[in-house]
């Protein structure tokens, strides 16, 4: 009976400590709410220096109206500038975006977590970074400039087994991890772990996604990007005037008017844009490297897709009369895929910037960051493009992309050279069985 209580009260003591140890992590998991908003800043009210004295006398309500308006500005300014710049520039501000918007993220995961001292946690947040951004824009190089890298000495090897090189830096970051671990941290080593990938899916999947966008031709990076941010300020302008009705207990502030109002508004912007970019090869051309020119080119023959085309207006739209329009229209076939992006940003665009306001509000902060005044961080102004530009990629790959002479190419030089000797005979001894050499002569 001795040993018995002697085992009982040693169970029962075990017990004791083991239920401590959890309440003691569970109340060490997470920062109170007042602490994590602390730890993250807020940008939305604020005011630089400089505006301060503008609008230092205004009520709340039109001071962060005015910020928002001039940042608005500025941004919008800023956009047009780096469009000036080409596609490297677009190219170099996406990486950019990509990174302040992963560090915004995994701010607020360590901030959540509280690790604190622990080894190399932060470094290996920035090194799945590094080898995610490896093995995506090493996708896009090797298919866009396949011909380009496999003249260039040393990159043909790299070219051949990026993948598995790819796979073995992770490889490296997933032993570092393992590693690292540290006991009675395991639970928030592991929780974080996850948190990295998860931002990285986020944000490194979705800038890839924009980069190859723009390689289809600018005006697919453009249109869709400038009808979220029209969507944005027009939704905030009419809600702001107009709004009554709330829309989403997520967004008390935003309402059904402000939503239809930046839809309509939208819905115009996209074809008034669009007929007018359809006009340029800058912007319709795709990026490919040109064999004869030796060089990078943005010079084509615009296709069917942004050439003017009749179409007759059916008959429920008659009415369209009145104001001068006859029986057949001239548009670019654009505009009408242009329809489907307007549609796409003003009713499901916004749910991207719903889903980070519930994030905010899970962790009771107000802002990602307080990098733009009046907006707050990176991410609460790209929350929606990445969804956007989700849409767009899988849109093209869909219903408008066929793949170009140039890419098939860059395809057919990764083959051995025996291989690409019988893919030659095989494409002579078809091209021969359907007269194509007649019909080209």
């Amino acid at each position: 009976m001795t040993e018995v209580r002697k085992r009982r009260e040693s169970d029962g003591k075990l017990l004791e400590s083991a239920e401590s140890d959890h309440i003691d992590s569970e109340d060490d998991r997470f920062k109170s709410d007042a602490d994590l908003s602390n730890t993250i800043p807020s940008g939305t009210d604020k005011a630089p220096g400089v505006l301060e004295w503008l609008v230092k006398d205004l009520p709340d309500k039109w001071r962060n109206w005015a910020v928002r308006a001039i940042f608005s500005l500025i941004m919008i300014i800023f956009f047009s500038l780096v469009i000036y710049g080409g596609p490297l520039a677009l190219m170099i501000t996406t990486l950019v975006v990509q990174v302040k918007c992963f560090q915004e993220i995994i701010n607020i995961g360590y901030a959540v977590y509280m690790i604190h001292g622990l080894p190399w946690f932060r470094s290996l947040s920035w090194y799945f970074l590094l080898t995610s951004n490896y093995f995506f824009y090493g996708e896009s190089l090797i298919d866009y400039f396949g011909v380009l890298i496999n003249r260039t000495d040393g990159l043909p090897f790299l070219v051949a087994y990026h993948r598995f090189i790819s796979f073995s830096l992770y490889c490296v970051g997933f032993v570092w991890f393992v590693l690292s671990l540290v006991k009675k941290y395991y639970m928030k080593q592991f929780s974080l772990f996850a948190w990295t990938h998860l931002a990285l899916f986020i944000v490194v999947t979705q800038s890839y996604l924009i980069i190859k966008n723009i390689f289809d031709g600018l005006i697919w990076f453009i249109v869709p990007v400038s009808m979220i941010i029209c969507n944005d300020i027009m939704a905030y302008v009419f809600g702001f005037f107009f709004g009554k009705t709330p829309l989403i207990k997520l967004s008390p502030k935003k309402t059904w008017e402000g939503f239809i109002g930046g839809g309509v508004s939208t819905v115009f912007f996209g074809l008034g844009i669009s007929y007018v970019m359809c006009q340029y090869p800058y912007f319709v051309c795709p990026i490919e490297y040109s064999e004869a020119l030796g060089r990078i080119t943005m010079e084509c023959e615009p296709s069917s897709l942004f050439r003017l085309q009749a179409y007759n207006v059916p008959t429920w739209m008659k009415w369209l009369n009145m104001f001068g329009v006859g029986s057949t229209v001239h548009l670019y076939p654009f505009m009408l895929h242009s329809l489907s992006l307007s549609l796409f940003s003003s009713i499901i665009g916004p749910f991207g910037g719903f889903f980070a306001s519930g994030f905010k509000r899970a962790f009771k902060i107000k802002d990602f960051g307080d990098v733009i005044p009046g907006h707050g961080g990176i991410m609460d102004r790209f929350d929606c493009q990445f969804l956007m530009a989700t849409f767009v990629n899988v849109y093209i790959s869909s219903f408008i992309q066929t793949d170009s002479p140039q890419k098939l190419l860059s395809q057919i030089l990764y083959l051995k050279p025996e291989q690409q000797l019988q893919l030659f005979y095989l494409l002579e001894d078809s091209l021969q069985n359907r007269n194509m050499f007649n019909a080209a002569n």
